[in-house]
């Protein structure tokens, strides 16, 4: 089985980026979360992610680097896994420049010589420990967590993850899925965590599920099935340039694939964590996670908020080196 990686990236100091930014936003500097400088700015580590999947991920067939035509000035684009995708590539012309990252992965399914098997990466994700393909895929399916979970309209970001579960709840019975799939969605991997699933086996609706915000294994041929029952919405809200509370998120994708019964059951909180580093006690200890390989995939969760920013950032690059101090093959 071949695995490809897909990662995301944008670098926000580039001039032609930013003049058409500010064209299309019509601001210069927001703290709204869809145009805030944390959800383009660039850390500085990318070179730990590459430096991460070649140490710990060796496997990997290819890497596909998807951006709006920029590339690291130390990214050897010649090397053999390296693929580099501009947005233009894959995403129909009309819905582009696109500053909507959830627009931008609906069509990852597009990308030229991408595997059927494929882990979709922000920027923000990495491997630190080595991680073998059955952590992400298992019986040819990927490895994920069925386990529901109750989101408030809180924020714009939950309100777009209750927009995917209304689709699924137009397409899929709940009761003849969970009855279909049993095991799956009640697998005793998943733990303490299966008491909201129980909880909730007789509500007649799907609610919103629980989301590890971490590197995601997908089928690339249930991109197209999705495309296939929900191409209307999809195509009417790839016209929001940036994000917005209807969105529908990759989740959509996610929930679909478990829906179908395409995925694995697998405790995927064994081994990932998500660190807000807006929280100063979270950064402290994403620093020693990092320095003592505690987890196989950790997230470094940006926010216009974080205080001290760059010596945050400072601490944790220095945690990056001393797991991962030798430049990689894919460092010019």
């Amino acid at each position: 089985m071949e695995i490809d990686f897909v990662i995301t990236w944008v670098d926000m100091n580039n001039s032609e980026w930013q003049q058409n930014f500010v064209k299309y936003s019509n601001k210069t500097e927001n703290e709204k979360n869809s145009v805030s400088v944390a959800r383009f700015r660039d850390y500085g580590l990318l070179k730990f992610w590459f430096r991460g999947v070649e140490k710990f991920a060796p496997w990997v067939r290819k890497i596909h680097f998807v951006t709006c035509g920029q590339k690291p000035e130390w990214l050897d684009e010649n090397h053999p896994k390296i693929n580099l995708i501009n947005h233009k590539d894959f995403i129909p012309n009309q819905f582009l420049p696109s500053y909507n990252s959830v627009v931008i992965e609906r069509y990852l399914h597009k990308i030229p010589d991408l595997a059927e098997h494929f882990v979709y990466f922000n920027d923000d994700f990495f491997i630190i420990n080595h991680i073998d393909k059955s952590r992400f895929f298992q019986n040819g399916l990927p490895c994920d967590i069925s386990i529901f979970q109750y989101n408030p309209n809180w924020s714009q970001w939950y309100i777009r993850i209750k927009n995917n579960i209304k689709l699924i709840n137009k397409h899929f019975n709940k009761k003849d899925v969970i009855n279909k799939f049993y095991n799956k969605w009640f697998s005793p991997l998943y733990g303490k965590k299966l008491w909201m699933n129980y909880l909730l086996k007789f509500y007649p609706r799907f609610i919103t599920l629980r989301t590890p915000h971490n590197a995601q294994p997908f089928l690339k041929s249930m991109f197209k099935d999705v495309w296939k029952h929900c191409g209307k919405e999809l195509t009417e809200t790839s016209l929001n340039r940036f994000r917005a509370v209807t969105d529908y998120t990759p989740e959509l994708f996610r929930a679909w694939q478990m829906c179908t019964g395409n995925f694995t059951p697998y405790n995927t909180y064994n081994d990932t964590k998500m660190f807000p580093l807006m929280i100063q006690p979270k950064q402290k200890k994403a620093v020693k996670v990092i320095r003592n390989q505690s987890y196989k995939l950790i997230c470094l969760n940006d926010n216009i908020r974080i205080q001290n920013y760059d010596q945050v950032i400072s601490d944790i690059k220095d945690a990056f080196d001393s797991i991962l101090p030798q430049k990689s093959n894919f460092e010019l």
